[in-house]
C-alpha cells in the first residue's frame, strides 16, 4: 500500500506545483455471484443505485453509479456475476460481463473475506489474467464478517493466486461496504488509475440508468425477498408506464406506475401473490417506499403478476423483457 500512498501525495501538494489534472473514467466490479459488488457500488456512490439481495445472480443490468470528487469522476459499472451458464439468459449475462471488461479503465475483482477462494474465483481470475492492459484491483469485501487472522490469510491467498496466474494486482484492498470501512480509501486508490479527462457526467447525477429501469429493479428486489429458492432467477419486472396523475394540484403530485411481474410457471404465481394477495401487497408497499425515495414524489403503484413461460430460455421472451 505504501507505494500507492507515496504516489498520491507527490509534488501536487506543494504550493507552486500546477494543480493535479482532473481524471474521469470507468471502473467495473467483477466477482462471482453474491461477492458484494452491488452493495459496494451503493456504498461508494452513497445512495442506492444497484439492487442488492442475499441471493446470487440478482444483477442483470449494467448499473452505472457515479462518484463525484473535486479532482475526479469515477463511473462504476456493475456487471452480473460471471458464472458457468446453464441457460440462454446465463450466456447473455456472461457476454455482457466480457464486453464490459474490455471497455473499462480499471477492474475491481471482489472476493468475500468470509469465503475461501474457490473454483469460481479461479475461473474469473484466469479470464482477467488474459486481459493485459487494464489495471486490476483485488477488493476483499465483507471484512466485517471475519477476524483479522482470517482476513490476513485471505489477503495472502489472493496475492498467491495472482502470482500463480501471472495476474498483477495494482492494489489489494480490504473493505466493508456495510460497515463503511475503507470505502474512501478504495476510491482514493481507483482514481489514479483513471485517464486524465474532464467530467463525463453532470455534477449531481448519480447514475445514467433510466428511471423506468431503476423502478423495475426496485420492484424486483422487493419481490425477491423471502421467496423460496426456486424463484430468484424466475422473476422479471417490466414497468409498462409511469405517468403523472392528471387533475392533481401542483403541491400534491402523484405518479401512477403500472408494472408487470413476470414468472415462468403458473405454479409460481401463488408464491408471489401469497395467501389472499398478502405477499404481493408487501412487495408493493416495500418497493413503493424505495421508489418514492428515488424519484422524490408520491407514487401509486399498480402491480400485476403474469406468466411468461420459460422466458429464460426463449430468445423472443428475453428480448421482450429487455435482455
Amino acid at each position: 500500500m505504501g507505494a500507492m500512498s507515496a504516489r498520491t501525495s507527490s509534488p501536487e501538494t506543494s504550493p507552486e506545483a500546477p494543480e493535479a489534472p482532473h481524471r474521469a473514467g470507468f471502473a467495473c466490479f467483477v466477482g462471482r455471484p453474491n461477492a458484494g459488488k452491488s452493495t459496494l457500488t451503493n456504498a461508494l456512490v452513497g445512495q442506492k443505485v444497484a439492487i442488492t439481495s442475499n441471493r446470487p445472480q440478482t444483477t442483470r443490468h449494467t448499473v452505472r453509479g457515479i462518484v463525484h470528487r473535486p479532482e475526479a469522476q469515477l463511473i462504476l459499472v456493475d456487471t452480473p456475476g460471471l458464472h458457468k451458464p446453464r441457460t440462454l439468459l446465463g450466456e447473455r449475462l456472461n457476454d455482457v460481463v466480457r464486453t464490459t471488461w474490455a471497455e473499462v479503465d480499471v477492474i475491481g475483482f471482489c472476493l468475500p473475506a468470509d469465503q475461501k477462494l474457490g473454483p469460481g474465483d479461479r475461473y474469473i481470475a484466469k479470464e482477467l489474467a488474459a486481459i493485459k492492459k487494464t489495471p486490476k484491483v483485488a477488493v476483499v469485501t465483507k471484512t466485517d464478517l471475519v477476524e483479522s487472522k482470517t482476513l490476513a490469510e485471505q489477503l495472502i491467498a489472493i496475492d498467491q493466486l495472482g502470482k500463480e496466474l501471472g495476474l498483477e494486482w495494482a492494489e489489494i484492498v480490504p473493505v466493508s461496504a456495510v460497515g463503511g470501512q475503507q470505502i474512501g480509501l478504495l476510491a482514493d486508490l481507483l482514481v489514479p488509475l483513471l485517464p486524465e479527462s474532464p467530467p463525463l457526467y453532470p455534477q449531481g447525477d448519480l447514475t445514467d440508468e433510466p428511471e423506468q429501469v431503476m423502478v423495475a429493479e426496485l420492484i424486483r428486489e422487493a419481490a425477491l425477498e423471502g421467496v423460496r429458492d426456486e424463484l430468484p432467477h424466475s422473476i422479471a419486472v417490466v414497468v409498462e408506464e409511469m405517468l403523472p396523475r392528471e387533475d392533481r394540484p401542483a403541491d400534491k403530485p402523484l405518479l401512477d406506475i403500472h408494472a408487470n411481474v413476470y414468472i415462468e410457471r403458473p405454479s409460481q404465481k401463488g408464491i408471489i401473490i401469497g395467501p389472499k394477495g398478502k405477499r404481493l401487497k408487501e412487495v408493493g408497499t416495500k418497493s413503493r417506499k424505495h421508489i418514492e425515495a428515488l424519484l422524490g414524489t408520491p407514487v401509486f403503484l399498480d402491480l400485476h403478476v403474469k406468466v411468461a413461460k420459460d422466458w429464460q430460455r426463449d430468445p423472443k421472451q428475453l428480448r421482450k423483457l429487455g435482455f
